[in-house]
Formats: structure tokens, C-alpha cells, sequence
């Protein structure tokens, strides 16, 4: 944050930033694989989201595969978690680099299309947005080809594969609404095919902004409470850093004395949801009882399954998922502040 955008280490400190937020993904698409994992669809442009990921790709498929996007213009949006499309675009990426050791193209297309019931299987009729991931690889058998999306199966070496990587693809397109089909011919290559609803009326309205919010002071008072240090303390610097009045807690009990001897109104509380003693949700009902307009914002690294456990809704709260970057968390508490 404080790092002048003319440094001589910006890039590097851009890439750093970059693989800790693929790290962060990874753990999601692991969840998202078990089921477990909180979902936060978004109105997409995949032809923006290809865009912004080709200078990753290009490094991850190595100098001898040529990569190639055929990008739709004004292509209709749709409706997904862009952490899990970013998993299935790289995880196809792989797949297609591993198969052309000696060198290839890599293809990334969209486009828009109409499905009727005769185009292919197992899709409804309806407004699509294609993406379609193509190597000149190896290809595959019609064995191969009917077990690919099979958990753990593989064909590569024990040292070279998990056999997750597609099984992943595939739940995490069903995940999102979509369906995902293969072709391809030995010696020819591979096509993967993924088609995702359009979003109908909503594909007509503009793309929310990610210019990073402006940010002003202000005079509202945050009381945040999570039990680890380093992640506590590092919240509070970004609060701090937009301009919020901050009271720190390390437990529920610890916010409760706060909260009791604090004379100032509170007005929000940020709380981790599964702490030691009493829980996140625990605290906000206590809270609650004496200030009926308390807002609340819950923040976990935890599965969705968990957070049901805990008497949370994911859909009825204001959740943020850790971790967050600051920008997440400023779009956030204005969500949350500027609620009537």
C-alpha cells in the first residue's frame, strides 16, 4: 500500500501479491471441491476475466505453447464465483500444457450462442456464453475420454498428476450452473467446452467498478474482535488506514467489557464467527439485545457448512470471507454502513 507505483521492486511485490491471492484460491477451489465452500457469484465478463489472467497463463504454459485468445466482442454476461472460473481456466491451461511437451497452441475462445435441445447433450435449451479451452496436443482415447472427470483417476506419472484437476473443473462448472463437454481426437487434440447461462437482463447492465474505492475518514466507530493476533492487527491497520475509529477485542468476553465501558456508539461490530468461548454469532446476539441496530459484519475462512453449523445463513448476513484484501473490505463495510 505504501510502495510508490515508480518503485524498482513494484512488479515483483505485484507478483508476490498475485500468488498469495492464488494460494487464497486454491484453498477455496479445494472447499468448493467438498462441497463446503461459500459461493459469491458475480455478474461477469469472462472476455475481461481471460484478459486479466493472460500474462499469468502465458508464464504457467511455458515459452513453447503459443497462447491464443478469440474473444467475443460486447459477449453477454453471466453469473459465477470469478475465483472458481480463474481455477477452471488455469486448470485447463495445465491440462493443455501438459499435454504438447514438445510444444503446441493454447486456445482460449468465447462467444455467445442459443442451445436448442438437439445441440448437445445434456443442456437445457437456452442463451449460453461459451468458453471453449483447445490444445493441439496428444488427444484421447474414447476410454480416457469417458473417465476424465473421474476423482483421481490420471494417466499421467505418480509424481506428475492427482487426477483432481478435471474432477475439480467439473464440479465447479455444475457449481455454477453451467456444463462442460470434451472433444477430442488422438494425435489431434482436445477441446473443453464450458457453457454457463447467460444472465438474461442482467447481461445489459454495466459491470460493477473495481477501481479501488477513495478512500475519506470518517467518524464511525468499529469494534473488531478476532482471536488471532497477526490477523487482528492487521485488520485493524486497514481499518484504520480508511479512515475508521477502531476498538480491538482478542474474544467475545474482552468485547463485551468494550462494548459495556465504551461510551461512544458502536457502529459496527466485525467479528470472527468461530472463536474460542463464545462465538462471533453468540456475541452479536448479546450485543444486539442492547442495541437492536447494531450492524454486523461476520468474517470466517470457513466452509459454508460450517457456518451453517453456527446458526449463520450465508445469504441473510453480511459475510466477508478471509482472507480479504483491502479493497474487498473497504466495498464491504460501505455495504454494510450505508444500509438503512
Amino acid at each position: 500500500m505504501r510502495l510508490p507505483a515508480n518503485s524498482p521492486g513494484r512488479d515483483s511485490v505485484d507478483e508476490i501479491v498475485r500468488a498469495a491471492e492464488r494460494a487464497a484460491a486454491l484453498t477455496r477451489w479445494l472447499l468448493a471441491f467438498s462441497c463446503q465452500r461459500v459461493l459469491e457469484p458475480q455478474v461477469l465478463d469472462l472476455n475481461l476475466l481471460v484478459a486479466d489472467m493472460e500474462k499469468m497463463l502465458r508464464r504457467l504454459i511455458g515459452e513453447n505453447v503459443r497462447l491464443i485468445t478469440i474473444l467475443q466482442p460486447g459477449l453477454n454476461r453471466v453469473l459465477a464465483d470469478p475465483g472458481q472460473i480463474d481455477q477452471i481456466i488455469m486448470n485447463l491451461a495445465v491440462n493443455g500444457r501438459d499435454a504438447m511437451p514438445k510444444g503446441g497452441r493454447l486456445t482460449l475462445q468465447t462467444r455467445d450462442l442459443e442451445l436448442d435441445a438437439k445441440t448437445e447433450s445434456g443442456q437445457r435449451p437456452g442463451r449460453y456464453v461459451l468458453l471453449a479451452v483447445t490444445d493441439t496436443g496428444c488427444g484421447m482415447t474414447p476410454e480416457v475420454q469417458a473417465r476424465i472427470f473421474e476423482p483421481f483417476f490420471t494417466t499421467k506419472g505418480v509424481s506428475q498428476g492427482t487426477g483432481l484437476g478435471l474432477a475439480m473443473v467439473s464440479g465447479m462448472v455444475q457449481q455454477n450452473g453451467g456444463h462442460i463437454v470434451v472433444h477430442s481426437l488422438p494425435g489431434i487434440g482436445t477441446t473443453f467446452k464450458i457453457y454457463l447461462p447467460a444472465v438474461g437482463e442482467l447481461a445489459k447492465q454495466p459491470l460493477q467498478s473495481r477501481a479501488p474505492v477513495k478512500q475519506v475518514r470518517s467518524s464511525e466507530t468499529i469494534l473488531l474482535v478476532e482471536d488471532e493476533t497477526s490477523v487482528r492487527e492487521i485488520t485493524a491497520l486497514l481499518l484504520i488506514r480508511l479512515g475508521y475509529q477502531v476498538k480491538e477485542a482478542s474474544s467475545g468476553q474482552e468485547a463485551l467489557h468494550l462494548a459495556q465501558g465504551n461510551r461512544e456508539k458502536i457502529d459496527l461490530l466485525i467479528t470472527d464467527l468461530l472463536m474460542p468461548g463464545m462465538s462471533g454469532n453468540e456475541l452479536a446476539a448479546v450485543l444486539r439485545a442492547s442495541d437492536a441496530g447494531l450492524k454486523v459484519l461476520f468474517l470466517s475462512g470457513h466452509s459454508g457448512d460450517t457456518l451453517g453449523r453456527h446458526g449463520v445463513v450465508h445469504t441473510e448476513v453480511a459475510f466477508l470471507q478471509k482472507p480479504f484484501t483491502l479493497d474487498a473490505l473497504s466495498r464491504k463495510l460501505r455495504e454494510v454502513l450505508d444500509q438503512r
